[in-house]
């Protein structure tokens, strides 16, 4: 049965409020309460969660673990909250600040050159677009959409699919006329490869018949553009998507390695996006509609 008696959304918004003015006595003049009511209310919710949210001092407030993972939330689901009243009263037009975070190069290949039309289609949203090919925690950097190429980890999000692209060893000609072109899968041991500072799922490339093995990294990369870079500068060889260095290879920029231990795997693309099937704030959901109408990757 619900709870009627408790308001949920209340105790959630005098509890942030205590954590960023950093005490009880700031947020009960904001609250025009008394510090003890503060107190009380905070006590109350701590012991409705049988969880201590704050450690207190004479002189300082301090988040306990379960705080801080609280205030997350809370933060965030007051900000939701805030969001359906304003779309409520809208009649749901997108509006507001809108966070994506896109892979390096599918961002700036497919979802930059949109941007206009869809500030365009909508002035009263504005948009904040990180680029990186590191995978960050949404609710943690506070991002509405991120764009992920490569397996799903986190089962607890929602995606919406924007295709699939073959991933494919490629080196330069440059460094094939130095180095020799490998024949086998066991000769990338001998080779030069380009590998990435960052952790990836799986460190070695596949190859068919379950076998997996890469080059010894000679150099590393941050993000796919410059892994690009590095294999057209005859570096070593890369294992990158075709729809980034597809160009690359039809001008003969980059040859294609290994094509008969190729295992046919194609990474796919994704929008994933907070939600667990619950209703969307209007900007983020016509934000994944419009890169699900202009954006289809299949090669």
């Amino acid at each position: 049965m619900p709870r009627l008696d408790t308001n949920r959304a209340a105790e959630m918004e005098v509890f942030v409020r205590v954590v960023e003015l950093g005490g009880f006595t700031a947020a009960a003049r904001e609250f025009r309460l008394t510090p003890s009511g503060v107190s009380k209310l905070v006590s109350r919710l701590e012991a409705r969660l049988s969880a201590r949210l704050l450690n207190r001092s004479t002189r300082q407030l301090q988040l306990t673990p379960e705080g801080q993972a609280f205030h997350v939330r809370a933060v965030r689901i007051l900000a939701e909250i805030s969001e359906a009243e304003r779309e409520a009263a809208a009649g749901a037009a997108p509006r507001g600040h809108l966070r994506v975070n896109s892979n390096v190069v599918f961002g700036r290949r497919l979802v930059v050159p949109l941007v206009p039309e869809f500030l365009a289609l909508h002035p009263e949203v504005t948009l904040d677009l990180v680029l990186s090919d590191m995978v960050i925690d949404l609710m943690q950097e506070r991002a509405d959409i991120a764009i992920r190429v490569g397996p799903m980890r986190d089962s607890g999000l929602m995606a919406r699919r924007l295709g699939a692209s073959r991933v494919v060893v490629v080196a330069s000609p440059d460094y094939l006329a130095r180095h020799g072109t490998p024949a086998r899968v066991e000769d990338l041991a001998r080779h030069r490869g380009i590998g990435w500072t960052f952790q990836r799922l799986r460190s070695a490339w596949p190859f068919r018949d379950g076998v997996s093995a890469a080059p010894p990294p000679v150099a590393r990369a941050g993000d796919g553009d410059v892994a690009r870079e590095l294999a057209l500068g005859g570096v070593g060889i890369a294992r990158l998507a075709m729809f980034h260095i597809g160009p690359d290879i039809a001008a003969g920029r980059l040859v294609p390695l290994l094509e008969a231990f190729d295992p046919g795997d194609r990474e796919d693309i994704h929008a994933v996006y907070l939600g667990q099937g619950g209703p969307l704030p209007a900007r983020v959901r016509a934000f994944l509609d419009f890169l699900a109408e202009r954006i289809s990757v299949e090669d």
